[in-house]
């Protein structure tokens, strides 16, 4: 499977939407993630490559031993099958796993453990794992037997060999790297458009799909990043996202190895007290994550344990401007807003705090609050009418598509579900949005989450914003979900934690706030939770949701 780099000439139809600002081609001795990783542990094999909050340390001379010697003894116990899962937080033993498998030539497949078993298990059957790489205590946690042959990394060290630990020395070391391929066979079996990995959606709304990205994807996608926020020499990312999450295993995992920058990982982005600590001993420079997490890193954190921070990359969710204003006063930073999706490898937009020049040669401050920021280079973007599909101009809201290296694959053995996203190499995120006149991207709202009442399109975000508005909470207390409507078609149900104030005086308040009436939900579709269901990555869980509110008993 292939995929092609397009994304370095507009077509004559897309001119409206901006020129893209060139990517340069990928390095010459980036054929694979390994080669990348490599590349970096022959260069700078005393540089720390990541730690953890056990305590865990290891230079990147060390990674590559660690990760040689573990494939090496995986190798007597994984059969031919390409796909092998893991079940493992985003700590060093985790990294070292994926790296461990990509030097033996297979395709790591990081499963979300904070899911169901059914999703899990859909996962494994869809790829045909049969073996999973897994940790006893992890399994004890989640509550899960998944259904596949068990590898427990707790059983690893009493079987490594003085031999393997002879081998791995005398690869990692001094092995010519010309001569690599011949020991290491993920090396020689994988090019730039082999699958890297396979990534399953969190099946929000239906069974999950895999995403398969190549290591064209990742790699053109980590050197995106680069050109657009160009990481310090001594960078230092904190890796608090799963590998499961595509922002997790680009950004956390492949980024600082490919680029030769430090990782702190930490298996709860939650744990503000040890997060906090982490950034501070480790001076961390970059942090990718929500604003729902940096607001709870406020709340429980020193401002000067984040004293070293000059890169604070937020997404999956808006960036409110009394966030904004807070990071800002609170830490002395321009938090990023930047805006990416699991089929794009993720990465798509991202704001800068420096000066940018733009594709028509223009230099203009690269951070404008309330975008997503200006596409990374290579990409291109274009709005269409969501009911027509006609291409709209510059400007104008619509569905928003994407085309560029990062492009996936397509989805795993479900041909029908990659052609109704992918179009002669543009994916169609579901997003609506719009470019304005300097290229920034904005998002208004995902076409999923609306509710067709009347034959109008009510966006469920925008009834959200109005009652967290009304009443003053914020999105960890409210969300809308969709139900079917005799009348109507559908009808919007409101579920929430505490509002304040009883729905039927929110009812008033959205009525002489002036809402649109179709956007004003009844009364007695008011229903109260315990809490708003979300996923491990922090987004709204829209599976759950709906769920929930089908479950209400309404009226």
């Amino acid at each position: 499977m292939s995929v092609s780099s397009a994304g370095a000439t507009p077509p004559a139809d897309t001119e409206e939407h901006g020129i893209p600002r060139p990517l340069s081609p990928l390095p010459m001795d980036w054929r694979s993630l390994s080669h990348a990783f490599i590349k970096q542990a022959r260069l700078h094999p005393a540089r720390v490559a990541m730690r953890d909050s056990t305590g865990a340390k290891l230079t990147f001379g060390e990674t590559f031993l660690r990760a040689a010697v573990l494939s090496r003894v995986l190798a007597r116990d994984l059969g031919s099958e390409e796909y092998v899962g893991l079940i493992l937080p985003p700590m060093v033993p985790s990294a070292v796993a994926n790296l461990a498998l990509g030097l033996l030539g297979k395709i790591p497949v990081n499963l979300n453990f904070t899911t169901n078993q059914a999703m899990i298990d859909s996962a494994i059957e869809q790829c045909g794992i049969r073996q999973v790489l897994t940790s006893a205590r992890v399994l004890e946690k989640c509550q899960m037997k998944p259904k596949a042959e068990l590898i427990l990394l707790e059983d690893v060290p009493p079987r490594v060999r003085l031999s393997d630990k002879l081998w791995g020395k005398t690869v990692s070391g001094f092995v010519p790297t010309s001569s690599l391929p011949r020991f290491l066979p993920g090396l020689a079996s994988r090019g730039l458009d082999d699958l890297a990995t396979v990534i399953f959606t969190s099946g929000s709304t239906g069974e999950p799909k895999g995403v398969m990205l190549s290591h064209r994807n990742i790699l053109s996608n980590v050197h995106q990043i680069e050109e657009q926020i160009h990481l310090h020499e001594n960078e230092v990312i904190l890796g608090i996202l799963p590998f499961f999450h595509s922002f997790g295993f680009t950004v956390g995992l492949w980024t600082p190895l490919a680029l030769g920058k430090g990782v702190v990982y930490h298996f709860n982005p939650l744990d503000a007290r040890t997060i906090g600590k982490l950034c501070e001993e480790h001076e961390v420079t970059l942090i990718a994550g929500t604003p729902s997490f940096t607001r709870f890193y406020l709340k429980n954190c020193r401002p000067e344990q984040f004293r070293t921070l000059t890169h604070l990359l937020l997404g999956a969710e808006k960036l409110k401007p009394e966030t904004y204003r807070d990071i800002n006063e609170t830490l002395r930073i321009e938090p990023m807003e930047g805006y990416g999706t699991t089929e794009l490898s993720p990465v798509v937009a991202v704001n800068v705090p420096e000066e940018t020049t733009l594709g028509d040669g223009r230099t203009i401050h690269g951070n404008r609050p309330g975008t997503v920021g200006i596409p990374v280079p290579g990409t291109l973007v274009k709005t269409t009418c969501p009911d027509s599909g006609v291409d709209l101009p510059r400007g104008a809201t619509g569905l928003i598509w994407i085309k560029g290296p990062q492009v996936m694959v397509g989805y795993l053995n479900k041909p029908d579900d990659t052609a109704k996203v992918l179009k002669d190499g543009w994916y169609s995120t579901g997003d609506l949005g719009y470019v304005d006149p300097d290229g920034f991207l904005k998002i208004t709202d995902r076409l999923s989450r609306f509710s067709k009442i009347a034959g109008e399109m009510v966006p469920h975000h925008g009834v959200e914003s109005a009652i967290m508005e009304a009443t003053g909470v914020d999105e960890h207390h409210v969300a809308v979900a969709s139900l079917p409507d005799p009348k109507h078609g559908e009808r919007l149900c409101v579920l929430y934690t505490d509002l304040g104030v009883p729905p039927d005086e929110v009812h008033r308040r959205l009525l002489a706030a002036g809402l649109p009436r179709l956007w004003i939900p009844s009364v007695r579709d008011f229903v109260r939770i315990d809490e708003i269901p979300i996923t491990g990555t922090g987004k709204i869980d829209l599976r759950s949701l709906k769920e929930l509110a089908q479950k209400q008993p309404i009226g």
